[in-house]
């Protein structure tokens, strides 16, 4: 479950739509370029535009500043085919959306990471950041209820706990604590993820009545 996209070193493909979709996916790319390269603070939208060989006034008037180029790369990542990954086992498909997350963490330069940290300093770009997420969970659920139908995991497991308790360490380590990356990381944590949840650590209780 990767931040933008499954490929996260990449801008997502612009859809058909002539020249407009053809500029989007310019700038979308070159944002990416100069944030990887600069960090947030290094960016700004002259030398997007320049990039891109797009018009500043153009890249001004669509997306206004930074905040909204990241917001609207976020958005448009959002408008993807990505789907879990399905392994035929609950600790297999985790393992599988850990190893995603790691390389998009261990990539040089970390287009993933940069995104990250970008959110902190801009609310356009974290509020965008959210709706993906939000949108990353969703899809994710189904890995949950194949589990559940598999007898893997007991009913009424909540997907985002479980989620959220698989990928927190790969985050911690590579994000957070900027360890060495761990080859064995994404399959430890999916493992352990996977034990506690056939445990019932992540089920709700029934509602009322």
């Amino acid at each position: 479950m990767t931040s933008p996209t499954s490929r996260p070193q990449d801008a997502p493909r612009p859809r058909p739509g002539g020249r407009t979709a053809r500029i989007r996916g310019r700038v979308h790319e070159a944002t990416l370029a100069e944030l990887a390269e600069h960090g947030f603070a290094g960016v700004t939208v002259e030398a997007v535009a320049l990039r891109a060989g797009v018009h500043r006034a153009t890249v001004y008037r669509r997306w206004g500043d930074v905040g909204g180029l990241l917001a609207d790369f976020l958005d448009a990542a959002g408008d993807d085919e990505w789907e879990p990954p399905d392994t035929g086992s609950l600790r297999g498909d985790l393992t599988a959306l850990n190893r995603e997350v790691f390389d998009a963490l261990t990539a040089r330069p970390s287009v993933v990471a940069a995104l990250i940290a970008a959110s902190f300093h801009s609310q356009k770009a974290e509020h965008a950041q959210r709706r993906l997420w939000e949108d990353r969970y969703a899809r994710c659920a189904v890995l949950v209820t194949r589990a559940v139908a598999r007898g893997e995991i007991p009913p009424r497991t909540d997907p985002r706990r479980l989620l959220v308790a698989a990928t927190a360490p790969v985050y911690h380590e590579l994000v957070l604590l900027r360890t060495t990356p761990d080859p064995g990381l994404p399959d430890l944590a999916a493992g352990a993820a996977a034990l506690a949840a056939g445990g019932g650590a992540f089920t709700v209780p029934d509602g009322p009545g």
